[in-house]
């Protein structure tokens, strides 16, 4: 039986935090997507966080090392957020589990009941590394009373990408960015790996994961240097990841974005997916499959 690990990070906040209604439905569609895929799939719920958030995590969450930095160790901000390193979190993953799949997911997005399920099968189909997009939900559909309605709505698709679905032995190889989560840009760096290292990319917008609401209080003014923080450590470890793996270096169009910055989904993925020969497969499936060309990747360390 093929094993999964899952991590999410999350946070004892108060009620004026979107998170507040949005974690305990994230804890209970894990716990039941976990019960659904049981006798098909292994599957083993992780958390990581600081010492005083281990209150509000579930019992049926095993715990894995403890976070004992932030992005405020590195880096001085306006306005001081203890915000998590994206890849200390990630090394928690690898680190706890000898699970043939890790699973990333940020903390306030809920799981289909048939995730496991329908991440395996597509696993059996070839796949092997997976960049899923969230369903966006009514905000006024947030209490675990509420998930009959939930499950039953379609929601509305999500361009970014929140969950994320990779083979433990690739990720050793994987080139990340110091980011820091709850912020623009943190996952990003992420993805470009998966659609880098993978043998066969799967980017989904299929109904699998969903969120409450979308309220973007991340992207107000204040934050500007947060973000700033996160588009250039992305561009560093990105511009590091192409030397290695393309053979005839950085394009010129490439380096001008890296250099300003300017890593948004917008604006640089449609260039990556173009150089990483990733094709679209059906116009109507929300699946992107990329397969390994020799011609312009390097080859990698098995």
């Amino acid at each position: 039986m093929r094993k999964f690990a899952h991590i999410i990070s999350p946070v004892k906040v108060g009620r004026e935090s979107d998170l507040f209604l949005a974690q305990p439905i994230t804890f209970e569609t894990m716990r039941r997507a976990k019960e659904v895929a049981q006798g098909k799939v292994d599957v083993t719920l992780l958390a990581t966080c600081y010492a005083k958030d281990w209150e509000i995590v579930p019992d049926y969450f095993t715990r894995a090392r403890e976070l004992d930095r932030s992005v405020l160790d590195i880096a001085s901000f306006r306005i001081t957020r203890k915000l998590p390193l994206f890849k200390d979190v990630l090394d928690r993953l690898y680190e706890a589990t000898d699970a043939e799949y890790l699973v990333y997911s940020n903390a306030d997005i809920a799981l289909m009941p048939h995730f496991y399920v329908t991440v395996n099968r597509l696993i059996d189909q070839g796949y092997d590394a997976f960049a899923i997009s969230r369903r966006t939900i009514p905000s006024h559909l947030n209490r675990l009373g509420d998930l009959p309605r939930i499950y039953a709505y379609k929601g509305k698709p999500h361009s970014g990408h929140d969950c994320f679905v990779f083979r433990r032995d690739s990720y050793p190889h994987y080139i990340l960015a110091q980011t820091c989560l709850g912020m623009p840009g943190a996952e990003f760096s992420l993805f470009c790996n998966l659609l880098t290292h993978a043998r066969a990319f799967c980017e989904s917008n299929d109904h699998l994961t969903f969120h409450i609401g979308n309220n973007l209080s991340w992207r107000h003014w204040k934050y500007r240097d947060y973000w700033q923080f996160n588009g250039m450590a992305t561009a560093a470890s990105l511009e590091t990841l192409f030397r290695n793996t393309m053979e005839n270096g950085i394009p010129w169009w490439q380096s001008v974005l890296l250099r300003m910055g300017l890593v948004t989904n917008r604006v640089f993925l449609p260039s990556w997916r173009r150089l990483q020969h990733a094709e679209l497969r059906t116009p109507n499936d929300g699946l992107i499959q990329k397969q390994r060309t020799s011609l312009r990747m390097k080859k990698s360390v098995e």
